[in-house]
């Protein structure tokens, strides 16, 4: 059994496997249609798929003998489910080895923190590989201050060095990457003379600008409205477009490079079947000089032509309300990297950012993981968060705004009573994104070492809150969700 945290990774892997032990493979993902999904589990349960290779969900396959289990780019948050069931297939993996008596391998270059933390400590044994395949050298990486560009009179997305590498790969007949995690063209609009914010009317989050099809999107709940041109609330018609999506950046490498080829890989452009694997072939097979995308360009894709990768805003993902936004940033970044220079020709790494001197960004730059993990592994240490505990996410919602409140902080005077030194319970709060589809969020944060106690605890707590109060409210455990948002 052989988990990707990418549906676009899939195919990859599947023909590797088939070039190397014949038509013995079984895929299984949720962009298959429910015939072909059927027809994969019968053919797992039929004992006819001898190597079986999907996303998360693949995790359940009804394989009666399996012989190991392995885990590839462990340390990606798609393996943790964040909806209900909110499985993490990592866990659901060691079960299975444990029942089995078989190994569960761990694959990453950018291993989760936990995971590394307990081969330190003797809980998994680690294997290190100190070699890139093809023994490719690792690519020179290099880190552009924003601030200096800016001071210089560059105000668009793409500093001078960048843009000058570019032009360089394109007359040398070789591939780019450029990586930006914000699709669109714009993250928000607003009018520059009353400050209105065009924002979802079932999300408590801004619309993002969509140019192919002239539309304003929530990118929760796939609201969607025509652009405005003129203000709703004083109708001005000063209304501008700020902030940088996938769509923007195509646009102005077509403005700066005219001719040259690109391709988009986003969400937007990934909608119907099979359109992740023909981007990728498209895009390998033709030579296209550009590819850009979102963190679906990051994991695990080989392609021999591409020396140069882009990292177009660094800092999106270490302004994030998360503990583990270090974590990410570091991975995100040494992965993209590893995208370049992957065959004989060397690669070359730029990183684009406002926090030049920020950790996780500098051991980035040298590729050094070690030196990131014992930063990050002391800063936990001191702040109690995992692996030196467990967090869990009470979360509440409804339709009601107040009564959602009300119960929030109920349920958090329930929890107060069973608290102790293994039991931490935060204040009832709003959500970071306090509204989605038209139901408010609020949450309790606890932190303690998970175990039957606690168990015992959050279910006696639930049964004292449903006794006295209305069911109308919807309460959900997440136990190290993958996003704290």
């Amino acid at each position: 059994m052989v988990l990707v945290p990418e549906i676009s990774l899939t195919p990859q892997m599947v023909d590797r496997f088939l070039a190397r032990f014949g038509d013995c493979v079984s895929v299984l993902h949720s962009k298959l249609s429910i015939g072909e999904r059927f027809d994969q589990w019968q053919k797992i349960n039929d004992n006819e798929a001898k190597i079986i290779i999907g996303a998360r969900s693949a995790v359940f396959a009804p394989a009666e003998d399996i012989g190991i289990i392995i885990i590839d780019e462990e340390h990606d948050s798609s393996y943790k489910s964040e909806m209900t069931p909110r499985y993490n297939a990592k866990e659901i993996a060691y079960y299975l080895a444990k029942q089995n008596n078989i190994p569960l391998v761990l694959g990453s270059a950018t291993p989760d923190i936990n995971t590394f933390y307990k081969a330190q400590i003797g809980k998994i044994k680690l294997l290190t590989l100190r070699n890139r395949a093809n023994n490719s050298r690792l690519p020179e990486v290099k880190v552009v201050d924003l601030r200096d560009e800016l001071a210089q009179g560059n105000k668009s997305m793409i500093s001078r060095l960048l843009h000058d590498k570019i032009e360089e790969n394109i007359k040398n007949k070789k591939q780019t990457i450029l990586f930006l995690n914000r699709r669109g063209y714009s993250t928000f609009v607003m009018c520059r003379d009353c400050g209105f914010t065009a924002k979802c009317k079932n999300c408590n989050v801004t619309l993002t600008y969509h140019k192919d099809e002239n539309k304003l999107k929530c990118h929760l709940c796939g609201f969607e409205t025509h652009n405005i041109s003129i203000c709703p609330v004083c109708g001005s018609k000063n209304v501008k477009y700020f902030g940088t999506g996938t769509q923007k950046l195509e646009s102005e490498i077509h403005n700066m490079f005219p001719g040259v080829s690109t391709i988009r890989m986003d969400i937007d452009t990934v909608t119907r079947k099979n359109t992740h694997e023909a981007i990728l072939n498209r895009f390998k097979n033709e030579n296209i000089d550009v590819l850009i995308g979102t963190q679906m360009v990051v994991k695990g894709h080989h392609f021999p032509n591409v020396t140069l990768v882009g990292v177009i805003a660094a800092d999106s993902s270490l302004n994030i309300e998360d503990f583990r936004a270090s974590e990410r940033t570091f991975q995100i970044l040494t992965q993209v990297a590893g995208r370049a220079g992957r065959e004989n020709s060397p690669g070359e790494v730029i990183i684009q950012t406002y926090n030049p001197d920020h950790f996780s960004i500098e051991y980035a730059k040298e590729q050094n993981y070690d030196l990131f993990y014992k930063a990050e592994i002391s800063l936990r240490e001191r702040l109690k968060y995992p692996p030196f505990c467990d967090i869990i996410v009470l979360g509440i919602n409804g339709k009601d705004e107040e009564m959602v409140k009300k119960s929030a902080e109920k349920m958090a005077k329930i929890l107060e009573k069973y608290k102790d030194s293994n039991f931490f319970i935060s204040k009832a709060i709003p959500s970071p994104i306090s509204r989605i589809k038209n139901r408010y969020r609020w949450r309790i944060i606890l932190k303690c070492n998970f175990n039957s106690s606690v168990i015992n605890k959050i279910n006696a707590s639930l049964e004292e809150y449903y006794k006295n109060n209305k069911k109308d409210i919807n309460i959900f455990i997440d136990i190290n969700p993958g996003s704290m948002m």
